[in-house]
């Protein structure tokens, strides 16, 4: 499901947002539903509906949707006499509109295109090619200090591609998923990397199957860059034994797990062509001697042992990453966080306190936090919950208060509470660059008061700061930063930036309750 849907942002240009959404869906509480994916596409701010509608309106329809056909979900892109479908079973498949419409129940979902199309650099684009930059100065280097013949630099050539396939395999095996290679291998419904990849009889406790290219490559092309004329005589008499190991790989692939490996085939071919090569040359008919054995050997002695070391490691990696997701599908439970939300112990009052406003007054989110200026927590919190406004200025209205004690005379950040407060009642306009100074940009107090020159503070000011201040002792807030959502305490074992996860929740929470009310 989660690759049907990334292909739909895809289609739509939104690429930028896939991984994002990734994490946001798979640590939904509700994955993989319906309800799932458009929720984490309501944040990140892609506009979509998911709604039921009549079969005769098929042809005002988006170009693209998801749909359920035949009680699956579906990836549904419409030409003018067919419907390409794309589900996880069966792939791709062209089919008539009547077809279609006899097995679709009406229910699709539909994004908004990405009208903003972003052109994006060659760095972006090509942003892991600085991976290959040491192999690249390896290779110039043994051209430099080593003789190469054509036939040693066809294998060095082998190899490179070899190594290349078999790091993208291994990370087809552990997770680490890469987009390309992940379309390449499912390009039709016979093919399956990940399916062979995880195949029982293929793997054991030491080595799977998906580390015998990379350590065959990775090996031969250090042993060829050491010493090549020597290397590649052992190399293509390995090649030539590694036959038979390749005619079982392509007879279980074909007979008993019935699906190919796009990327294991690639690698087959390669230790085919150098096995050819060698039998059809000259170093045939040559012995092994220490010179030409040596190399290799010192090379899988050395990259076998690191990569017994460095597997696991990233195992455990992948295995962290996979604990955080699912720790955070629990956290995300909106009933977890009204457990752990209390109400606010006093709160009269909190409506007349007059603080630093910014987005919708109309929003039915409505986040407060009590700060202060000599508070480092705070910083984060405020840059938290201002970010929230920017991202979904309709849903959130923020009010900044203050926790600051007026009558102490030796607090030398009062008087960025008395300004900023100021600020906001005679120029207002100024007030979002002033705070972003103090907590985002962190300008200082010297900086941040020269920058910030005031009329003198007003009384009705200084009446303001106390009665915020009296407001947060009579509730016992003698610490910052309090936060606050729709009249209850934000719970401390969540960040405010996680308030994002919930935006759904509080609104249809607050509709609820307006109508009981």
């Amino acid at each position: 499901m989660l690759k049907l849907v990334q292909k739909f942002l895809l289609i739509n240009k939104y690429s930028d947002i896939k991984n994002e959404f990734k994490d946001l869906f798979l640590s939904h509480p509700n994955y993989p539903s319906l309800f799932a994916i458009t929720d984490s596409l309501d944040l990140l701010s892609v506009e979509n509906a998911a709604v039921r509608v009549s079969k005769e309106q098929i042809e005002n329809l988006p170009s693209n949707f998801l749909a359920y056909f035949k009680e699956e979900l579906a990836l549904v892109e419409r030409a003018k006499n067919f419907v390409r479908i794309d589900t996880i079973k069966k792939g791709s498949q062209k089919i008539s509109y009547d077809n279609f419409l006899l097995d679709w129940n009406g229910v699709i979902v539909a994004i908004e295109p990405n009208h903003v199309v972003e052109k994006e650099s060659f760095k972006n684009e090509y942003k892991n090619v600085k991976y290959y930059i040491p192999l690249f100065l390896l290779v110039l280097s043994s051209f430099f200090y080593n003789s190469y013949t054509l036939f040693s630099s066809v294998f060095l050539g082998t190899s490179i591609l070899g190594l290349i396939i078999s790091v993208f395999i291994v990370q087809e095996k552990l997770g680490f998923k890469n987009n390309m290679i992940s379309k390449f291998c499912n390009l039709t419904t016979n093919t399956s990397c990940d399916t062979v990849l995880s195949f029982e009889f293929l793997n054991n406790k030491w080595f799977s199957f998906s580390d015998l290219p990379l350590l065959f490559f990775s090996s031969s092309l250090l042993a060829i860059l050491i010493r090549p004329l020597e290397a590649v005589v052992f190399i293509g008499f390995l090649s030539l034994l590694a036959i038979p190991v390749i005619v079982t790989s392509i007879w279980i692939q074909k007979f008993e797990i019935q699906k190919w490996c796009v990327m294991c085939l690639a690698v087959s071919l390669l230790i085919f062509v150098q096995s050819v090569l060698w039998f059809a040359s000259d170093l045939f008919t040559l012995s092994f001697t220490v010179e030409n054995v040596f190399p290799f050997l010192f090379a899988i002695v050395l990259l076998g042992s690191s990569w017994l070391i460095l597997k696991p490691i990233m195992k455990g990696v992948l295995n962290s990453n996979n604990n955080v997701k699912e720790l955070r599908k629990f956290k995300r439970n909106f009933s977890l966080l009204n457990f752990l939300s209390k109400k606010v112990p006093h709160p009269d009052g909190f409506e007349e306190l007059k603080g630093l406003n910014f987005g919708n007054k109309n929003a039915n989110i409505k986040l407060s936090i009590i700060v202060s200026p000599s508070c480092a927590h705070c910083d984060k919190t405020f840059q938290e919950s201002f970010d929230l406004v920017l991202r979904y200025p309709e849903k959130i209205y923020l009010n900044v208060l203050f926790n600051i004690n007026p009558e102490n005379i030796e607090n030398t950040f009062k008087i960025v509470v008395e300004r900023l407060l100021t600020i906001n009642r005679s120029t207002p306009g100024k007030t979002v660059e002033a705070i972003s100074d103090w907590h985002i940009k962190k300008l200082g107090i010297k900086k941040w008061l020269k920058k910030w020159h005031t009329e003198p503070v007003n009384m009705l000011i200084n009446q303001e700061i106390q009665k915020q201040y009296d407001w947060c002792s009579n509730n016992g807030f003698n610490y910052t930063p309090v936060k606050i959502v729709n009249d209850k305490l934000f719970p401390n074992e969540y960040d405010i930036n996680e308030l994002k996860y919930f935006l759904n929740d509080f609104v249809e929470e607050v509709e609820v309750l307006e109508k009981i009310a």
